[in-house]
């Protein structure tokens, strides 16, 4: 068994608190965050607390030159819904980026759109078989949590049907990268919407599995002048435009990469099918 260094054991910790405010109300969920400490925001991922080993499989295929199947798993914002065409969603962006990242790979890397739009986590779990976990990934990213909170989906009952399938998702020999709901207009005007967001991150710190921190992506954007809100949001005011797609695939590509060499494939040993 792996043992965790102290920022590792503090993650552990603090999402584990993170996990038991969530199920209680709105209120302790508040009083849980402000126990939080500063160092908590980690970026775009949380590799840095303790996610040293979390995509074996990828670090894997990379080092031997192996080509690299990737599923995106969501709903509308995988699907790419605010997007002018389907090349300009963030699955289509993270394949491109990934292959010009990765040269040597002579083009082996593969990145499924398996995203349906307006889908909440029941209906994704209930195809988790046939567009996951049938098509031998090495790796999943799982957006989700948009439409759960939009929905008015239980929150408890959210949590705990995600640590599920990650789980299953993991036991199956498939490295797994969760993406948090977005920061929108929607969200703003929708009460408890964020709850959602802060239980993707307590799941990831729980399971040790790295979170694409997409809301505060969004933010830094506009509070950089990276782009404009027209160039982020399509007019539905919920969705992302290609702009923002864009910038979401480099980042995710930019991340796995820095993930992936994080991890001492020297000392991997033999991995699961």
């Amino acid at each position: 068994m792996r043992r965790l260094g102290p920022s590792g054991a503090r993650g552990r910790i603090w999402g584990t608190l993170l996990l038991l405010g969530l199920s209680l109300s709105s209120t302790a969920v508040l009083a849980y965050a402000d126990l939080l400490p500063e160092t908590f925001d980690l970026g775009v991922f949380d590799f840095d607390s303790f996610h040293d080993d979390g995509l074996p499989h990828v670090a894997r295929q990379l080092a031997l030159g192996a080509p690299l199947r990737i599923v995106a798993f969501g709903s509308s914002s995988t699907q790419g819904v605010g997007a002018s065409t389907p090349a300009a969603a963030y699955p289509a962006r993270l394949e491109a980026a990934l292959k010009r990242a990765l040269p040597r790979l002579g083009g082996g890397v593969t990145v499924l759109n398996r995203g349906i739009g307006g889908e909440a986590v029941d209906e994704m779990l209930a195809r988790l078989d046939r567009d996951v976990i049938g098509e031998h990934p090495d790796l999943v990213i799982w957006q989700t949590g948009s439409n759960d909170a939009l929905r008015d989906v239980p929150l408890d009952h959210f949590r705990d049907a995600t640590l599920s399938a990650v789980r299953r998702i993991r036991e199956a020999g498939i490295d797994v990268v969760l993406m948090e709901p977005q920061w929108c207009p929607r969200f703003d005007a929708t009460p408890g919407a964020y709850r959602f967001r802060d239980a993707v991150r307590a799941v990831g710190e729980a399971l040790e599995v790295p979170v694409i921190r997409r809301s505060t992506l969004m933010r830094d954007w506009i509070g950089q002048a990276r782009l404009t809100h027209s160039e982020l949001f399509s007019a539905d005011g919920l969705h992302m435009a290609d702009r923002g797609y864009e910038l979401l695939a480099q980042a995710a590509a930019d991340d796995l990469l820095r993930g992936a060499a994080a991890v001492k494939t020297a000392e991997l040993g033999p991995l699961a099918d």
